[in-house]
């Protein structure tokens, strides 16, 4: 399994706790298809450079894991049409 990093950022139209559901919901994805989660960042309601679908602030998220390309995949597809995720990046890390 490869090691892997996702932030994303989600709507302020949604309050805090149903924000940290829906990163709940990504954990339990990674989780469900055997990766393993190794870090999870809630790093709060911060401003954004420029207003993403008339968003001027959102909730940001990061997590570290370890998957395979099909659950990369899996969580890549969701968080496109998930419509409370404004953004999202998913990046390989390294071998060190």
């Amino acid at each position: 399994m490869n090691k892997y990093e996702m932030m994303f950022i989600v709507k302020t139209t949604l309050d805090e706790e149903a924000a940290n559901k829906v990163s709940k919901a990504y954990e339990d994805i990674i989780s469900s298809m055997k990766g393993k989660l190794t870090d999870s960042k809630n790093l709060g309601n911060k401003k954004l450079a420029y207003p993403i679908k008339k968003e001027a602030t959102g909730y940001y998220y990061v997590f570290n894991f370890e998957a395979t390309p099909e659950i990369v995949a899996e969580v890549d597809r969701k968080a496109r049409i998930d419509e409370s995720v404004l953004r999202h990046m998913i990046i390989r890390l390294d071998e060190e």
